[in-house]
């Protein structure tokens, strides 16, 4: 049977890439990029034969036409590739995913799946950073944190236990290693309501979420222009909480928060943070090693990055 070696959380954010060179905390800035660093090594001393990517989707593989709560890449993965973050044909492992998918509808998760999965810079970044030069096939498990209704924080718990049992139900004796991408704590210039958009950026974004299906790059220049001119939201206090539990090993407390509680105590993109939930389940929620912490500005992002050691 397959184990589940390494669990690890990282923040992502394209303006890494797009705005380094207006950086005014540098060492804040360095600080996240060495902890980037130190958790790309911890998983390449895993050697890991496969990792199961968790993250989000920005609207550009996945529209307001459908959106399941989970779905897994089973086949091809293609990468968006905005933003300076890695494009095109990903590697991936067909055979293990495939059978993860099977084991996962045995552990009572009818997760979604996809035999052409478009990623973004939700799990590419990812894969940029933390397994730059780490020759090792993906599978992405793409969690819903944009568009109402959400799943619920407790599900995402449910789920990551369950790939917890699946893993030790595929065969080949693969190390898995956990990675999650997303949060921590930043607020975004998006409508909370999509049937309801108030004011022009609004009702673009809305357009651009039900009509950028083979189309996505049309819209992404205004997409990124209102991004860029977002004011940063970041609650610090509730990241650097969330790191403390993390080292803990109390993140279980955390599927008790509804959508609207995150939504006020670490902001709508706080949602994110149900990537970090799946992952510290399948880990069981043991305690961790926060790696590095920044609150970031230039990025409109609290920024951590975090790693749980597997029993394996």
């Amino acid at each position: 049977m397959s184990s589940i070696v390494l669990g690890v959380g990282a923040s992502h954010s394209t303006l890494m890439n797009t705005h380094a060179d207006q950086v005014v905390h540098v060492e804040r800035a360095r600080a996240f990029r060495s902890g980037l660093a130190a958790a790309r090594d911890r998983i390449a001393a895993a050697r890991p034969d496969v990792v199961i990517l968790v993250g989000s989707n920005h609207f550009r593989g996945f529209w307001l036409d459908l959106i399941p709560s989970f779905t897994l890449g089973v086949g091809e993965v293609i990468a968006a590739g905005e933003a300076g973050t890695p494009k095109g044909p990903q590697r991936v492992d067909p055979a293990f995913a495939q059978e993860l998918a099977a084991a996962l509808v045995g552990e009572g998760i009818d997760v979604a799946i996809s035999a052409r999965l478009q990623i973004d810079h939700g799990q590419s970044h990812a894969i940029q950073y933390l397994l730059d030069g780490i020759d090792v096939p993906v599978v992405p498990l793409v969690v819903n944190v944009f568009a109402t209704p959400l799943p619920t924080t407790a599900r995402c718990a449910e789920v990551g236990a369950a790939i917890a049992g699946a893993v030790g139900r595929v065969g080949g004796g693969r190390r898995v290693a956990v990675v999650a991408s997303g949060g921590l704590s930043h607020q975004l210039p998006w409508p909370s309501d999509w049937s309801a958009p108030e004011g022009a950026d609004e009702e673009f974004l809305v357009d651009a979420w039900l009509n950028g299906r083979g189309e996505w790059e049309r819209f992404d220049q205004r997409r990124r222009e209102i991004i860029v001119a977002a004011q940063p939201c970041i609650f610090r206090d509730f990241d650097e909480r969330f790191l403390a539990d993390l080292e803990r090993g109390d993140l279980r407390a955390y599927t008790e928060l509804t959508s609207d509680e995150i939504a006020e105590r670490a902001g709508n993109g706080g949602q994110e943070l149900r990537t970090w939930l799946v992952m510290a389940a399948a880990l069981g929620f043991v305690p961790g090693k926060a790696l590095a912490y920044a609150e970031m500005p230039e990025w409109l992002t609290g920024m951590g990055v975090a790693v749980l050691e597997g029993a394996a």
